[in-house]
């Protein structure tokens, strides 16, 4: 039989204690029955009674694996033997210790039982009535259940909140590893969107200049300078992006420099003055939340950048319409590639795809940052042109 979980695992100090108690108890029954002169019964069963005991002891060890048979075995037993009283004792209050009614009827049922026969065959003094001996034995018996289901109860309550105290430390541990696996992705994710169109911007100039052989001094100069302006807008996205972490004492964030729906404006300039033709149309209603619109400046910096990467020089359409009722809807679309000459440029003067390494993440960061603001985005070819659309809602 299956031990309930909260009972706890004995050790030998443990064992010990409870053997003493046991033996005390046992000792004391026999010395006081073995006084009374109507109990001379005893002095002739004594070597049975201390065989019987020492199986009793024994037997009392298996109590927990079958608790009901061991303790209906020795209060049986205890009837004849008073040595076995002791373990009996133990058994059944071990027993209730596991708060199962009807183990606790049959085993209160059969201590009774076993009361009244020792009283019968061990009589005490013989100016106490049947009626009082019999009271005092539900007396007895009661309390012992009583006991036994009391430290049964008191255990499931340490054991639950032990339990309890596991469980929150393993579910606060699960939060801190969540916490720090989404601020993990939320860094990388930032670290992406930020960085890497300026990447991809001074990658494009410094390969025009190396394929270049026949510029002038001052064109070559020029182009240095624009790398360099560049590398150093770079810089400075990288600090603003480290400020985004969060103080360790406060939990706050050190700083916030985060675009916002505000600065697609300059962000278009900027990859206009790269070359890039892009063509505007908004018809955005109210005033666009921080949120949407750092998530709507993320999604147009995403697509200007694959756009100057495959399709420089080429024209891209940006469009984005919508308001707090409907949402915002959003498309972005650019050719697939130019066809490139030996020289790096077309005879239209368009610049040719670049080789600027990508991870080929950028989209599905994207498509994960609108999910998590519960909108939608889809991509794909038609009529030789790349498109990016979906929607986000207003307040997400």
């Amino acid at each position: 039989m299956e031990d309930p979980p909260y009972q706890p695992r004995l050790g030998l100090r443990q064992h010990v204690w409870r053997a003493a108690i046991v033996l005390a108890f046992s000792g004391f029954l026999i010395l006081t029955r073995a006084e009374i002169p109507q109990a001379s019964i005893y002095r002739q069963l004594v070597v049975l009674d201390v065989l019987t005991g020492l199986v009793a002891f024994v037997l009392v060890h298996w109590r927990r694996r079958w608790p009901l048979p061991v303790a209906v075995t020795l209060n049986v037993v205890s009837t004849w033997s008073l040595l076995a009283a002791g373990p009996a004792l133990l058994a059944t209050v071990s027993l209730a210790t596991r708060r199962v009614w009807r183990e606790i009827g049959v085993i209160f049922l059969v201590v009774m039982a076993a009361g009244e026969v020792q009283f019968r065959i061990w009589p005490g003094d013989p100016a106490t009535p049947p009626l009082m001996a019999t009271a005092f034995n539900l007396l007895l018996t009661a309390a012992l259940l009583a006991w036994g289901m009391f430290v049964g109860s008191r255990r499931e309550l340490v054991w639950t909140l032990a339990e309890r105290a596991e469980r929150a430390e393993a579910e606060r541990d699960a939060r801190v590893a969540a916490a720090r696996s989404t601020e993990r992705t939320r860094i990388a994710r930032e670290m992406h969107d930020v960085l890497a169109h300026r990447i991809s911007q001074v990658s494009m100039h410094a390969g025009a200049l190396a394929f270049r052989e026949d510029l002038p001094a001052a064109e070559l100069r020029s182009g240095a300078r624009e790398i360099q302006v560049k590398a150093n807008a770079a810089l400075e996205d990288l600090r603003g992006l480290l400020g985004v972490l969060r103080d360790p004492l406060t939990g706050e964030l050190a700083d916030s420099p985060q675009p916002t729906y505000g600065d697609v404006a300059a962000l278009v300039e900027e990859f206009r003055s790269t070359g890039l033709e892009v063509v505007v149309d908004t018809d955005v209603d109210g005033h666009v939340p921080t949120d949407l619109g750092r998530t709507i400046y993320r999604i147009v910096q995403e697509t200007l950048t694959n756009a100057a990467k495959h399709a420089p020089s080429s024209s891209v359409s940006v469009g984005l319409s919508g308001g707090p009722t409907t949402g915002i809807e959003f498309r972005v679309s650019n050719p697939t590639g130019f066809p490139a000459l030996a020289g790096g440029r077309d005879r239209g003067g368009s610049a040719a795809p670049t080789d600027t390494p990508g991870a080929g993440l950028g989209l599905v960061g994207l498509a994960e940052r609108v999910a998590l603001r519960g909108g939608r985005l889809q991509h794909r070819q038609r009529d030789g042109q790349f498109i990016v659309e979906g929607w986000l809602p207003w307040d997400g």
